[in-house]
């Protein structure tokens, strides 16, 4: 059993920036992949940006350059650091984490999201 915290949503002014932040705490084994989601209303759940223990990184294409992932795998955390926010970024952000124990079993954990929400 993993639980992921999240912290850092809110209101903000399209343009302006937010940083999101993500611990992960609980019974880890080896968490090989944290990352984001968001969802809209009406909308699925979509990959924002992931990042794996060995550095990788992957970035959905409407991101276009304007967030930055980045992990502390001694700590288990994960930031998601958004620039140059719009209306269309206005979304339920999730923590995301996928955990691998010793007999090669995966476990997929999700935060409580936090609302993010830009307009002026």
């Amino acid at each position: 059993q993993v639980q992921l915290v999240e912290s850092g949503g809110g209101l903000v002014q399209p343009g302006g920036s937010l940083r999101l932040s993500c611990a992960a705490s609980g019974n880890i084994f080896n968490i090989y992949i944290m990352g984001w989601y968001r969802q809209a209303p009406g909308k699925q759940r979509e990959l924002v940006a992931s990042r794996t223990l060995g550095g990788s990184t992957e970035y959905a294409d409407f991101v276009k350059g304007r967030f930055t992932i980045s992990r502390d795998n001694v700590k288990n955390t994960v930031t998601l650091q958004m620039n140059s926010l719009s209306p269309e970024d206005t979304a339920v952000y999730y923590c995301n984490a996928e955990d691998l124990n010793d007999e090669g079993d995966e476990f997929e954990y999700w935060g409580q999201g936090t609302q993010v929400t830009v307009a002026s």
